[in-house]
């Protein structure tokens, strides 16, 4: 399987409900390194699973969606629980819509959300 991938920043506001997540319960601020890897069992006609520019402008047209905003404030995610691995969920799928059925062969979108260089949540979907 080949795989390419890019990555770009997310800098968000946002609480979480549930005891378990302590003082985060509170408004506060996350920012996140996101790692996009894109992968295709073949390469398509001029050798490439998908353009590493175009990967980017996609990656950065979904997180420019969220970045800098309170997402507490968008509607989008009434009601949600936005944990960094349901963001995480959330971009995969939007990069999917973008991406997917483009004439190209790609078999899985995987996001990575870093919140720190030691911890970090992701999410992969294979595209059938």
């Amino acid at each position: 399987m080949f795989e390419i991938g890019v990555r770009s920043d997310l800098s968000i506001a946002h609480s979480l409900k549930g005891e378990v997540f302590g003082p985060a319960q509170n408004l506060h601020g996350a920012t996140y390194e996101v790692e996009l890897a894109i992968s295709a069992d073949r390469l398509n006609n001029v050798g490439i699973v998908l353009d590493l520019g175009v990967a980017m402008q996609v990656l950065d047209s979904v997180l420019a969606k969220l970045n800098y905003r309170n997402l507490d404030e968008v509607e989008t995610f009434d009601g949600m629980n936005t944990t960094t691995e349901y963001l995480a969920r959330y971009i995969c799928e939007e990069v999917i819509k973008q991406v997917a059925g483009k004439g190209n062969d790609i078999s899985r979108v995987r996001v990575v959300l870093w919140e720190t260089s030691r911890m970090w949540a992701s999410y992969s979907r294979v595209i059938t």
